[in-house]
């Protein structure tokens, strides 16, 4: 199975004192066998928040793990092109009635379209919105 790894699941994984962080650190536990994806917009995110949010050494870990997972070959970082960008565009725009939905969540439905991603590692109730089908996981329960 495919899946795609939200700037949610990353923080909630290297940050122990997040309220699902052993629930998420089993999950990938249990999904070892899927292939991971992320993007470069949401590691701004990630980096930016898990800096914020945690000690300089955690926070310099995450960014360790995260590299070395994509220099083994356990997760896939998916750049935003300029084509991508535009596509993100156009879905603003599709979705202009719903401003909560981020640029970076439109960019991430971009790059799943495009790679038959399924399934979502996230809380953002936004995808559920974009009417794509991707399944949200785990399932957790939303906030």
């Amino acid at each position: 199975m495919k899946v795609f790894v939200d700037t949610w699941g990353w923080i909630t994984l290297y940050n122990r004192r997040e309220k699902r962080h052993e629930e998420v650190e089993n999950w990938f536990g249990n999904f070892r066998t899927s292939i991971l994806y992320t993007s470069d917009y949401i590691l701004d995110e990630t980096f930016a928040l898990i800096f914020l949010r945690t000690h300089i050494d955690i926070a310099m870990k995450t960014i360790e793990k995260i590299d070395k997972s994509i220099k083994e070959g356990f997760l896939i970082l998916e750049r935003i092109t300029p084509a991508r960008f535009e596509k993100a565009k156009r879905l603003r725009q599709k979705y202009q009635d719903k401003p909560k939905i981020s640029f970076t969540d439109l960019t991430t439905s971009v790059v799943m379209t495009e790679k038959n991603i399924e399934a979502i590692l996230t809380m953002d109730s936004h995808f559920s919105y974009l009417e794509t089908g991707f399944q949200i996981f785990p399932d957790l329960g939303r906030e």
